[in-house]
């Protein structure tokens, strides 16, 4: 009876701590700011990873046929630092930026990503289908001793225009403007 009983505890425990739900967000490559939240209270999985609102894990996911820009930038209090993945796999850091705490920017991205105060990372993508995710490395809150654990952030993804597509078609219409003035020198000559 005693195992039976320790069996069931054994898989509600198991089911209860895996239910912890995921949301992925599709992402536009437009340049589009997405947004993530970390708060180790708020967490489902209780660790430091990007979240929702509702403390389930947040995910970014797109797929592009061309090379693109995924910039990450803190938010809030500047001085917070993220380990960003792809796939799982890590793509790095971002810099760690000056703590600015009591200043914030809030969800002002835009702002943060020109102030040196908040951290950054930039990463050139191929093409193929990505899910970033990210984790709080370092918190701006972590110097007052709370270790608050707490923070926002968001990153946005921009196409990267190829330099060989970009050199073929100056080539092109140089080409083209070539040989329009020949004909007209050609006519002229006639």
């Amino acid at each position: 009876m005693l195992k039976k009983l320790l069996a069931a505890a054994v898989v509600l425990v198991a089911f209860g701590t895996g239910s912890a739900h995921a949301d992925t967000v599709a992402v536009v490559p437009d340049g589009s700011w997405y947004h993530f939240d970390v708060d180790i209270d708020q967490s489902e999985l209780g660790g430091l990873e990007w979240i929702n609102v509702a403390g389930e894990a947040r995910s970014f996911t797109f797929t592009t046929t061309t090379s693109v820009l995924l910039t990450i930038v803190d938010g809030g209090f500047g001085g917070d630092q993220y380990e960003v993945f792809d796939n799982g796999s890590l793509l790095g850091l971002t810099t760690a930026g000056l703590n600015s705490y009591p200043d914030s920017v809030g969800l002002n991205f835009d702002v943060a990503l020109g102030s040196e105060s908040y951290g950054r990372a930039f990463f050139a993508l191929g093409a193929g289908t990505h899910t970033i995710t990210g984790r709080l490395v370092i918190s701006a809150l972590d110097d007052f001793g709370d270790a608050l654990n707490a923070t926002v952030g968001a990153l946005r993804v921009t196409p990267v225009p190829l330099p060989a597509s970009a050199l073929l078609l100056l080539s092109g219409s140089g080409l083209l403007g070539f040989l329009g003035v020949r004909r007209r020198r050609a006519a002229i000559w006639a």
